[in-house]
């Protein structure tokens, strides 16, 4: 064992159920755990490492991620938004995405986004996709935190004319992906000393029947892992849902007893009393009553004018709010500032959508989602998993308030070193055992050629040109 003492200016503690700004204070690191952490210590130790110039806080919870894609949405859909389906570009682009999209481009997409992921700290990631094995791989040996789900469902969305949403039905495939998940679920068991497990991830709630779901809640009961599911993330499916069952999305879940303590909602933007809807009822209810956590991924929707309405909302009202990226950047400083800006946004004020509630969401929330009181804080026996921030750095200086400044103004330079399980996975800004050049290369091949076999998985055969044309025309050289 290796007694590691910390001293430094700052420390966000836990204490009484709720972080503390610890000035001035010390943390004691026994290898993975937290022994100590308080005004003074002087119990024995095997190194000291005194940080004049830091500030160190619990890591991020990244609650929903794409890992094997996400970098290829960059420079397609921001600006691409059909008014035919609400703006979501969900219908028109990832069809089109997934046609170019091979093992190898998924994997490249795997390297870069955990570089991104710890470089803006990211601790533990939950991952819902394609490529598990390779993720859950890569997580084991970067040395991050992750909860890993490959997709499943019984059917599938698409558009045949650019008017309407069809649905093509395969019931037995996703039984067969629900099975093939709980094997990968158990696999993980002891894989690298409980730091990369499984969970659930059932794809979307319009794809998947009820016996799936219900399947899939008894089949997450039996393993104790968290199940996760794609909820009230548009319009379409919202009419969709109530067209099926003369039912919101979260209240057809709640008839499936779906909905718990143990189940994570992606997005859950379109609910009963949204202005894109105009439907009665209390979807709000039924969240906190059957405490049932959200994952909020604020720039995801942000980018198309779209925003939950609103964040300090569902928290009021007694919601266990969490925060993903889901896209690129997958940067949760980009996440925990969107979510306190659109909620400012909505509510109308600027003292709900707060940096408390927000760093919250981001840390002990999601530790509660995943039933672990040994992650998200800095307290006597939690897990060593730490972020040391600058207190001198362009984006941190002048300093006041640690949290406002990393919620309202960090970036990932102003990041200095990540510990997970009481080791270092980023030092100096660098993240150990990758190369981010070769994964930079790797998603550039991976985007060239989506972009290039785009007119293969788009409905009219178009390119991504026609789709999204650049931002301006291409310079012509004038004639002489």
């Amino acid at each position: 064992m290796t007694r590691t003492l910390f001293t430094a200016p700052y420390i966000v503690a836990h204490q009484e159920g709720g972080h503390r700004l610890l000035r001035d204070g010390c943390l004691v690191v026994d290898d993975d755990r937290i022994a100590y952490v308080g005004t003074a210590y002087d119990g024995p130790v095997d190194v000291e490492r005194h940080l004049p110039d830091r500030i160190i806080t619990p890591g991020f919870i990244n609650t929903h991620s794409h890992l094997h894609s996400s970098p290829i949405d960059k420079s397609v859909q921001e600006d691409h938004g059909p008014r035919q389906f609400w703006l979501t570009g969900l219908i028109e682009i990832l069809p089109a995405e997934d046609a170019g999209l091979t093992s190898a481009g998924m994997r490249s997409c795997v390297d870069y986004s955990l570089i991104e992921l710890a470089r803006s700290g990211t601790t533990t990631v939950m991952h819902l996709g394609d490529e598990a094995d390779y993720v859950a791989d890569e997580l084991d040996r970067i040395g991050l935190r992750g909860y890993v789900a490959p997709s499943y469902r019984s059917g599938r969305w698409f558009t045949p004319d650019g008017k309407r949403v069809d649905y093509e039905w395969d019931v037995a495939a996703g039984q067969e992906g629900l099975d093939r998940a709980v094997d990968f679920v158990r696999a993980q068991d002891l894989r690298a000393g409980g730091r990369v497990k499984g969970f659930l991830g059932p794809a979307q709630v319009d794809t998947c029947t009820a016996e799936l779901l219900r399947d899939t809640k008894q089949a997450a009961r039996e393993l104790g892992v968290p199940v996760s599911l794609h909820t009230a993330q548009g319009v379409w499916e919202f009419n969709e849902m109530t067209r099926r069952h003369g039912r919101t999305p979260i209240e057809w879940l709640a008839d499936l007893d779906f909905l718990g303590p143990d189940t994570l909602l992606g997005h859950a933007i379109f609910i009963t009393g949204n202005s894109w809807v105009n439907f009665a009822g209390d979807d709000l209810a039924l969240l906190a009553e059957t405490g049932t956590s959200v994952s909020y991924n604020a720039w995801c929707f942000a980018r198309r004018g779209i925003l939950m309405e609103s964040f300090p909302a569902y928290i009021e009202a007694g919601v266990n709010m969490c925060i993903g990226t889901d896209t690129a950047p997958q940067s949760m400083l980009e996440s925990l500032r969107w979510t306190a800006i659109s909620g400012k946004i909505t509510s109308r004020r600027a003292d709900t959508s707060t940096a408390k509630r927000v760093f919250d969401a981001a840390t002990v929330n999601a530790a509660k989602l995943l039933g672990r009181d040994d992650l998200g804080r800095i307290s006597n026996g939690a897990k060593a998993d730490l972020l040391f921030w600058r207190t001198d750095s362009f984006g941190m200086a002048p300093l006041r308030d640690p949290i406002r400044n990393i919620v309202y103004y960090a970036q990932p330079s102003d990041l200095a070193d990540v510990w997970v399980d009481g080791r270092p996975v980023v030092e100096d800004g660098t993240v150990l055992g990758t190369d981010l050049e070769e994964a930079a290369r790797g998603v550039q091949a991976a985007g060239e050629r989506v972009w290039a076999h785009w007119h293969e998985g788009d409905w009219a055969g178009r390119t991504l040109e026609e789709l999204a044309p650049t931002t301006f025309p291409e310079f012509v050289e004038p004639q002489s």
